[in-house]
């Protein structure tokens, strides 16, 4: 009844939204701030053969990655049990204390396990997620988890810049990673005080689901487990020739004097995109549907990596990467609103804790095969793949998840 009641005061769930949204923005600004110089700070930590540093970074960028993958259902289940805000507070705490530890790293060995302790105890984006869903109403599902998206799309832009600008103005890698920790600390306040939940914990049953347990019921659940293909492919497609498009891009320019601009350039111009789309067709998954938006995006995004694959300059790749932004924003707030909508209220933690490992697995997996495949095969073959796996993931959704009716 509690949740009924939050659903139905506009005030109370706008301001939860708006809350979340800035509390995403602040997290992603901490998760993507130190990517412009983290290879630098294992530089700094005492490696410097250049090929040695490739394999530090990216190993340190990937566990983070993979251990999440493991807990995030354990961290779901323990929300539905003691309550969504109570776990983000914990989650933005977590990440705020491991990011100061690494300011402290006196090796490479001592910021892999601080940044595997991070993964450990965050749960942030499923915590995030199940929050959203269950205070929000129903029917604004899809509008508000765009939102949330959106918010965190532009703390994935700021972050990066606002990273690199800290570490030459302050001249300093360490000094960031103080900042960003300020950042969490700033997100666990806002979700303290600003954050509305009316949770009531459940007494009435002292035993708690093993892990086991908590798959069996989540496999029962066919109308949701088939969501998993769905959310690891799209992620895996996002991120697996991220790590190419810098060398793919140099091709494009020959070498260019201002190739870093450009490559930024790329790279922000997709998210700029993904600001207008993810909003737009999160509304729109809520008044035709969440299968049609999530069909319509996907064909939208795969058909957009085939320009790139086949551009014969920079303008050409630059374009191509807009309209991939304007299609793929809409999957991931649409996936996940149809999974809120398939499940009750009180099982979207747990629900949501193994769907966000789905995700993080295509993020551990895309940038170590992508890397791979594009070695391999060349970048515009692997392009080219991406847009299959788009469309395959399309046929998926097409074949095997269905529409959410009203009672859900």
């Amino acid at each position: 009844m509690g949740q009924e009641a939050t659903e139905k005061e506009p005030s109370s769930w706008k301001t939860t939204l708006w809350a979340m949204m800035a509390v995403q923005c602040i997290m992603m600004m901490n998760f993507t701030s130190m990517g412009p110089f983290l290879a630098l700070y294992v530089e700094e930590l005492g490696v410097h053969d250049p090929d040695e540093v490739l394999v530090w970074t990216g190993v340190i960028s990937c566990s983070n990655f993979l251990i999440s993958a493991l807990v995030s259902p354990l961290w779901g289940s323990l929300a539905d049990r003691t309550g969504r805000k109570l776990m983000v507070m914990r989650s933005t705490l977590a990440i705020s204390s491991f990011t100061i530890l690494m300011a402290f790293a006196a090796n490479t060995w001592q910021l892999l396990i601080i940044r595997i302790l991070q993964g450990v105890f965050s749960g942030f984006s499923a915590s995030s997620i199940a929050l959203v869903s269950t205070v929000v109403p129903e029917e604004k599902l899809g509008y508000s988890l765009g939102w949330l998206q959106t918010a965190g799309i532009v703390g994935t832009l700021i972050g990066p810049l606002a990273g690199g600008l800290a570490a030459d103005f302050l001249d300093s890698y360490r000094a960031v990673f103080f900042l960003a920790s300020g950042l969490s600390m700033s997100a666990f306040l806002v979700t303290t005080f600003f954050v509305k939940e009316k949770f009531e914990r459940k007494t009435e049953s002292k035993s708690k689901p093993s892990l086991i347990q908590q798959f069996k019921t989540v496999g029962q659940m066919k109308s949701v487990h088939v969501m998993f293909l769905v959310l690891f492919l799209t992620q895996f497609s996002v991120v697996s020739v991220l790590p190419a498009l810098p060398v793919f891009m140099k091709d494009l320019t020959g070498g260019a004097e201002y190739l870093g601009t450009l490559a930024g350039f790329a790279f922000a111009v997709t998210g700029l995109a993904d600001l207008i789309g993810s909003p737009f067709l999160g509304k729109r998954s809520d008044q035709i549907g969440y299968r049609r938006v999530l069909i319509i995006s996907m064909i939208g995004a795969g058909l957009f990596y085939l320009p790139q694959a086949l551009a014969p300059n920079i303008w050409v790749f630059i374009a191509s990467r807009f309209g991939l932004g304007l299609f793929v924003g809409g999957i991931m707030p649409t996936a996940n609103a149809l999974i809120g909508r398939l499940v009750s209220p009180e099982q979207r933690g747990m629900v949501f804790g193994f769907t966000s490992a789905a995700t993080f697995l295509g993020s551990f997996a895309g940038p170590l095969l992508g890397g791979l495949g594009s070695a391999a095969l060349g970048i515009r073959w692997m392009l080219g793949i991406t847009c299959v796996l788009y469309l395959v993931n399309m046929l998926w959704v097409w074949k095997k998840v269905p529409e959410p009716g009203r009672s859900h």
